[in-house]
C-alpha cells in the first residue's frame, strides 16, 4: 500500500517534547517495516518549513535553516518524495471549486490533488476530519497504524 504523511505528522514525529511524537514516528516506523510506501510531496516540505523555523513560544520547532534543511534532507532520504506536476494545479482547483474549501484548508487540499494524480489512496493523519469530504481517500491515524494487530 501507499501511504502519503500528512505535514502534522512530519512536525510532531520531531517535536521531542510532544505528546504525540512517539506515536507520529512510530507509525512511519511501522509503515515502512511493513513494506509500505510512505510518501510526501513538495506541499509537505513547504508547511514543514513553516513550522520548523518558526520560534517556539509561536507553536513552532524552533529550528534555524541549517538544522531545518538537515531535516528535509533526511525526510527526503527516508520517504519517497513525489514531484508537483502540471496536473496537480488542475485537480486542486476542481477539488476546491467542488468542495467549496475556504481558508488554510486549500493547503490540505493540495496534498490531497497530489495524491489523486499520483494514485495515492492512503493519507496518515491527525486531522482526519480535514479530509473527510474527499472520496477515493482513506484517512488512517497514527494510533490505527501503531494498534493494528499483525495478521
Amino acid at each position: 500500500m501507499t501511504f502519503a504523511i500528512d505535514t502534522n505528522i512530519l512536525v510532531r514525529s520531531l517535536h521531542l517534547n510532544h505528546p504525540m511524537q512517539s506515536v507520529a514516528a512510530e507509525a512511519i516506523e511501522k509503515l515502512i517495516a511493513r513494506d509500505d510506501s510512505v510518501c510526501v510531496f513538495p506541499q509537505n516540505f513547504y508547511e514543514f518549513w513553516v513550522v520548523a523555523t518558526r520560534p517556539v513560544e509561536q507553536n513552532g520547532l524552533g529550528m534555524d535553516s541549517m538544522k531545518a534543511q538537515s531535516e528535509l534532507a533526511r525526510l527526503k532520504d527516508d520517504l519517497a518524495f513525489l514531484p508537483d506536476v502540471p496536473a496537480i494545479y488542475s485537480e486542486w482547483e476542481g477539488l476546491v471549486i467542488n468542495h467549496a474549501v475556504i481558508g488554510r484548508n486549500a493547503h490540505d487540499t493540495r496534498i490531497i490533488a497530489a495524491m489523486k494524480v499520483h494514485g495515492v489512496t492512503h493519507l496518515l493523519t491527525f486531522n482526519g476530519a480535514d479530509f473527510k469530504r474527499f472520496q477515493g481517500i482513506t484517512v488512517v491515524t497514527p494510533d490505527e497504524i501503531v494498534n493494528q494487530q499483525s495478521s
